[in-house]
């Protein structure tokens, strides 16, 4: 009985060359790739160093450079890039961002984007509870290859009552896009 089946199916195989592989000099293929949203950014200074300069009790500023490459969905895609100050200054006695010594201090940004990019409005307090924006996209933006530019220019109070000292904080970029 087993015999019979092999021959049976030996025969159907030599029978039916559809079902053989079929060689030739050339052959093709179709390619297909679905392209989504996607963003990536690089924080380009690893290090923002606040000073003051000019007049004594001059509020401190310094700059943040990012590169970020976004691609938005074509119709009603969005994005963001948000920064949020997720370590305050330490050690205690100089400035604080959640907790401020006096009641003017604020460690602020304004936003300077390329496009496709919307840089934040006006002046920016930063949060060490909330993102705030440093920039939107819209639908269907889309950055060049090696990244487009964005930059947070930030102003520290420069408080008579903070102790002499070293101090640093850590704020945390976050780009998203749909």
């Amino acid at each position: 009985m087993q015999r019979r089946t092999l021959l049976v199916m030996f025969a159907f195989l030599i029978v039916c060359p559809a079902v053989q592989a079929q060689f030739a000099g050339t052959g093709t293929t179709t390619m297909s790739v679905s392209v989504g949203p996607e963003a990536a950014l690089q924080v380009t200074t690893s290090t923002t160093t606040l000073a003051a300069v000019g007049s004594i009790f001059n509020n401190y500023t310094g700059v943040t450079n990012l590169t970020y490459k976004i691609r938005s969905t074509t119709s009603t895609g969005t994005g963001t890039i948000t920064a949020k100050v997720t370590t305050d200054f330490s050690p205690v006695g100089g400035p604080s961002v959640a907790t401020p010594p006096s009641g003017g201090d604020a460690l602020n940004y304004t936003c300077t984007v390329s496009a496709p990019g919307t840089a934040c409005t006006g002046t920016v307090t930063s949060s060490t509870t909330a993102s705030t924006s440093v920039a939107t996209f819209g639908a269907g933006a889309h950055s060049a290859l090696a990244g487009n530019t964005a930059s947070a220019s930030w102003t520290l109070t420069n408080d008579p009552v903070y102790a002499s000292g070293a101090y640093t904080a850590t704020v945390t970029y976050t780009i998203s896009s749909t």
